[in-house]
């Protein structure tokens, strides 16, 4: 009778626990702080992608709102996949980070076979599914960070004190790396070791390790720069563009014209002149230009809080979960910390003529499905991160029942 009444307070302990790991809605628990900042990123990317792309998007398919129609519809199925991913506990996709990592490399070479990428302006980074283009790349960028968190937690000590255990997440970044150059995308490769040398070094490896991988990352990227002539020319390029506006320097001085006219509160809504025509690029690469012009520095330095906010809850969120002792959440949050907070200043960097030329997207402002729906699945990864942070500590029955 007594191992009955204890077997069936176990079970209750179980059930209690197991309600305690779910989440009572899609963003229960979760940080409502990064989903604000989220969210008004959002809305400013869909104005202000809108107002980019009218003019492009009316001459090329006689629709105006051509391209905020794919924009929602990616938002749409970027928010499914949230839904998904908060519903999912970290450790089931802790468990499955190997997989999803082999699976981003399937994809990686994929998208170089010719006959199964598809090439855009040069570059094979796409493949078409149906009515779908999926993107490698950005697929790549969450799993390798869940897979780098993984390993971190697996193997955590050694990555601190040993060279072998820090080498071999570098020799799975490098591989990575390599298939991202041979498309080519030297933007997300640079955008990706960084992020992950960043993981580590959170991680608590030695500065003085770190800095050594950090400079031969740098050389090396250096080197991949400059094996490409068109590379070399962007390097050079936006030290002076103004040396050949017309050709190489194009597209930076249209941008630093925008930046011009905007000053300090902006020309208005929809009132550029540089989208019409002038600014290549004007609704992916380019968007913070036209927010220049259109919202002037104010509406610059209103995005750029925006993400600087972002950035910092996920590092909070990072922390919080180091504290609880869940390490796995806290890698995370920072890991995707470390990838929008880089995708922005590189993108904001490259408009502004402070970096070289790179094709890389603003996270949830430029036009992008591929990039837009990573991004939402990256912000639920760290908002699920939160959940599980805050959640109650295991609790299981420890009633001693009485004997008959």
């Amino acid at each position: 009778m007594s191992t009955g009444v204890a077997a069936r307070d176990l079970d209750a302990g179980r059930e209690r626990d197991e309600r305690a790991q779910q989440p009572e809605g899609a963003f229960a628990s979760n940080d409502p702080w990064l989903l604000s900042g989220v969210i008004a990123l959002l809305a400013i990317g869909l104005v202000m992608m809108t107002s980019a792309s009218i003019t492009v998007a009316d001459r090329n398919y006689g629709d105006a709102l051509y391209f905020l129609w794919r924009q929602l519809v990616a938002l749409g199925i970027g928010l499914c996949l949230s839904i998904g991913v908060l519903r999912t506990p970290l450790e089931m996709l802790q468990r499955l980070s190997s997989f999803l990592l082999l699976f981003a490399l399937l994809l990686l070479v994929l998208v170089v076979v010719p006959g199964v990428g598809h090439e855009v302006n040069g570059s094979m980074r796409w493949m078409k599914i149906g009515p779908l283009t999926l993107q490698a790349s950005e697929v790549a960028k969450p799993c390798v960070v869940l897979y780098l968190a993984a390993y971190l937690v697996r193997h955590g000590d050694q990555v601190r004190t040993q060279f072998i255990g820090f080498i071999k997440p570098i020799l799975v970044l490098m591989i990575v790396a390599v298939l991202l150059l041979l498309e080519p995308d030297y933007g997300a490769a640079a955008v990706l070791f960084t992020t992950c040398l960043g993981m580590l070094f959170l991680a608590g490896v030695s500065l003085q390790r770190f800095s050594l991988w950090g400079v031969v990352a740098v050389a090396a990227l250096a080197t991949v720069a400059m094996l490409k002539a068109y590379r070399l020319t962007r390097l050079m390029t936006f030290t002076d563009p103004w040396a050949d506006p017309y050709d190489t320097g194009f597209q930076l001085t249209q941008a630093l014209i925008a930046f011009g006219r905007g000053e300090w509160f902006g020309v208005g809504l929809g009132s550029s002149i540089q989208k019409m025509f002038y600014l290549p690029e004007v609704h992916t690469d380019f968007v913070f230009a036209v927010i220049a012009e259109e919202l002037g520095f104010a509406g610059t330095a209103t995005v750029i809080v925006l993400f600087l906010f972002v950035v910092w809850r996920c590092f909070h969120i990072g922390g919080e979960a180091l504290r609880s002792g869940r390490a796995f959440q806290s890698y995370i949050a920072n890991g995707v910390g470390l990838l929008l907070g880089l995708q922005a200043f590189v993108n904001i960097g490259v408009n502004m003529g402070v970096l070289p030329t790179k094709g890389l997207p603003l996270p949830f402002i430029s036009y992008g499905s591929n990039n837009l729906m990573m991004s939402c699945v990256a912000v639920a990864l760290v908002l699920r991160a939160a959940h599980e942070s805050r959640r109650p500590p295991r609790v299981w029955s420890k009633k001693v029942p009485h004997a008959n």
